[in-house]
């Protein structure tokens, strides 16, 4: 299938490594210009090169961090400069450490809430007005299963993630007539380096080895096993597409039917 998507400009927050880069690979192959964001300099320019050699879609980086201050306004300017503008917006955000609810100080809250909530928000209205005017736009919000099940240990993650939900379910009532869709996917386990950190703090703390962890967890998911990020990636290119069109305002999970809930 055709997605629709060439030429498009895409954006793809935290973007240099697992869920984000990801999209941003499976954005490209379908013919997106896509331009990466996230800390690593290195890793930005390396990921850049490995999708442009194969001759799809282009891939431009930009080193920034969604906890400083001039984050919006250094990405706007940097969509402005090197696409002239965005089409596509993928709303990406590292997630929080594990812990408990007791363990969620007010320090924690609002450091993870600047990055992983108003970062997402403001840019998101920085760009927004462009894709009204041309009619056409795509806002993905990647959060998390946590958001319709709450996940052990995980509390900062079950206690911000779901703002983003509500916020973009009334974003895409307010949208839709211009042509925009604001979309919600929620992955699963999917094999990143996150779920390595996740599975290795659960081993610790029930005193288990990381194999008996991850055979438990994959047990009770019915596919059978951990996700692939290239299957999460097309499950985003997907909802980017023009195909996709009357999609909006949904949550849609990646999770190998793993959450229990209707």
């Amino acid at each position: 299938m055709d997605f629709g998507i060439e030429g498009k400009r895409a954006l793809v927050l935290a973007s240099s490594r697992g869920l984000g880069h990801g999209i941003a690979v499976a954005l490209a192959r379908e013919g997106a210009n896509v331009l990466l964001c996230g800390r690593s300099s290195e890793t930005l320019e390396a990921n850049c090169r490995a999708i442009n050699a194969e001759g799809k879609g282009k891939a431009e980086w930009f080193r920034a961090d969604l906890s400083e201050d001039n984050f919006v306004d250094a990405v706007t300017a940097a969509t402005k400069s090197k696409f002239g503008g965005v089409d596509i917006l993928v709303n990406n955000t590292g997630g929080p450490t594990p812990g408990t609810t007791e363990e969620m100080t007010a320090e924690r809250l609002e450091t993870y809430f600047f990055s992983m909530v108003l970062r997402v928000i403001t840019l998101t209205n920085a760009l927004l007005p462009d894709m009204k005017a041309q009619g056409w736009g795509r806002i993905l919000t990647v959060a998390s299963s946590g958001v319709t099940e709450p996940i052990g240990n995980l509390a900062l993650s079950n206690t911000l993630r779901p703002a983003l939900a509500g916020w973009s379910k009334t974003l895409a009532t307010e949208i839709a007539r211009f042509g925009v869709t604001s979309n919600l996917l929620l992955p699963g386990s999917i094999l990143t380096g996150r779920l390595d950190e996740l599975d290795g703090a659960a081993a610790k703390r029930n005193g288990k080895s990381m194999e008996e962890v991850r055979s438990g967890k994959e047990a009770a998911i019915p596919v059978g096993r951990y996700g692939k990020v290239e299957e999460f990636g097309s499950t985003a290119a997907f909802l980017c597409s023009q195909q996709a069109s009357y999609i909006t305002g949904s949550i849609v999970r990646c999770d190998g039917g793993a959450a229990r809930s209707v």
